[in-house]
């Protein structure tokens, strides 16, 4: 199941005003509620720098957007949070069914970066994006694009 980088652009883009629209008082589905899990994990892992979590969890073709705005691979991926301590923490969590076996987890997150000066590390606002894929029982990630908020 191969999606264009086009199609996964589109559906990020409908995720998102699909997102706003929901209500927020609804509680999540179990489907829901795996995606959101899953995505938990990768921030765990993230944080922790479990690198054996991306192993397991990212597609052998995952690929991501990060901060700058440039593609990367999966061996990037795991390269940046192998080290982990990694501060983000995440709001406004959703699930976007996309298909079968595919669906796109959208949520806010304030980034803390090291700080230069004696006022503390500055929050840094970001939106991810996760396409995840449901490979065999388990989800796996596909995509995963991060982008600045103001």
């Amino acid at each position: 199941m191969k999606y264009g980088f086009g199609v996964l652009i589109l559906i990020l883009s409908v995720s998102a005003a699909y997102g706003r629209s929901r209500q927020a008082s609804k509680p999540a589905s179990e489907f829901e509620q795996t995606l959101m899990n899953a995505e938990k994990g990768f921030i765990e892992a993230a944080k922790k720098g479990d690198v054996g979590f991306f192993k397991r969890t990212l597609t052998d073709d995952f690929s991501f957007v990060a901060f700058d705005a440039q593609l990367y691979s999966r061996q990037e991926m795991l390269d940046l949070f192998a080290q982990g301590g990694i501060d983000i923490s995440p709001y406004e969590m959703k699930v976007v069914p996309a298909g079968d076996g595919v669906a796109i987890v959208t949520y806010d997150v304030i980034f803390r970066v090291a700080h230069a000066d004696e006022e503390g590390p500055p929050p840094r606002y970001q939106h991810f994006s996760t396409v995840w894929v449901k490979q065999g029982d388990q989800w796996k990630m596909k995509f995963q694009q991060m982008t600045g908020r103001q």
